[in-house]
């Protein structure tokens, strides 16, 4: 039988996401919507889709030898799984996600010390009891279904809850009052895959692609000619990933330069580059940086 790795792939506000990371990474993932089983273009993996908070769990028990899922869902099912990597995306950013304390505003709780006694609602109930007897505070931590923005105040006197930027949290007048616990997604494995050589070897070649797609997200390439006597003064201006590669042109008096910055700075490097005397300067995006 050909060998082949059980991967779950985040069903929900993960999904799209995920499946656009594998594809700037190289595969290929086609989820037609009713079937739990997509498809990919590699026949030596099986792709499933799990909810994310399950993930740790059926990775543990061996049902599947990988899976994403947010490190979150990982602490808060106390599993003894294995990050292979770590992958900073999420539903609308290339950012940690946020745990957060919020509490209605005007309610004149102002720290977590404050609802002692009071009543809780989250989705992640272990992290949160555990966030509360780290502070001595005697709360009722109650396991939400979703939809808790909108429970305080009348269903419950603070929330725990994720968000991107905030944004639903003040839409529902909540205010955040402290930072539970910081997330991101990791790629995890169990014991059992770890102790098969070719799963792990299959397993640590999608990681290094997947994590080249992530890095090459905020940055950019740039190639330029300059003559020789300016080179000097071009290089001065770009703060590159390595010392940028520099090639002779067919005129001995010219050179290429081809170089990686952050995606953040080009808008400033690129003027600089072109008061330096530099010619011919094209930014263009990167699918993939292995490091």
């Amino acid at each position: 039988m050909a060998n082949k790795l059980r991967l779950g792939i985040p069903k929900g506000s993960l999904q799209d996401a995920t499946i656009a990371l594998f594809k700037r990474a190289g595969w290929n993932i086609y989820a037609d919507g009713r079937s739990y089983f997509p498809s990919v273009d590699d026949t030596e993996i099986e792709c499933m889709l799990i909810r994310a908070q399950e993930m740790a769990r059926y990775v543990d028990h061996g049902v599947l030898d990988a899976g994403l899922t947010g490190i979150d869902w990982v602490v808060e099912s106390g599993l003894d799984v294995t990050s292979v990597t770590t992958l900073t995306y999420a539903k609308q950013s290339r950012r940690k996600v946020r745990w957060v304390l919020a509490v209605p505003e005007g309610s004149g709780f102002e720290k977590a010390e404050d609802l002692e006694g009071k009543i809780v609602a989250t989705e992640l109930v272990e992290v949160s009891k555990r966030y509360f007897a780290a502070k001595g505070v005697n709360v009722k931590v109650e396991f939400s279904w979703g939809a808790t923005e909108v429970k305080p105040p009348m269903l419950a006197d603070a929330i725990v809850e994720v968000t991107e930027t905030g944004s639903s949290l003040k839409a529902n007048h909540l205010k955040i009052i402290d930072t539970v616990m910081e997330s991101e997604t990791h790629l995890i494995a169990g014991k059992q895959t770890l102790s098969d050589p070719w799963k792990r070897e299959k397993l640590s070649q999608i990681a290094l692609m997947l994590r080249g797609a992530i890095d090459a997200q905020s940055q950019v390439g740039l190639m330029l000619n300059v003559l020789r006597a300016d080179l000097d003064a071009v290089l001065a201006v770009l703060p590159a990933l390595n010392s940028p590669t520099i090639s002779q042109l067919s005129n001995s008096d010219w050179v290429a330069v081809n170089t990686i910055v952050d995606e953040g700075v080009a808008r400033d490097v690129i003027p600089k580059l072109k008061a330096a005397n530099a010619t011919g300067i094209v930014e263009y995006p990167l699918n993939k940086v292995v490091l």
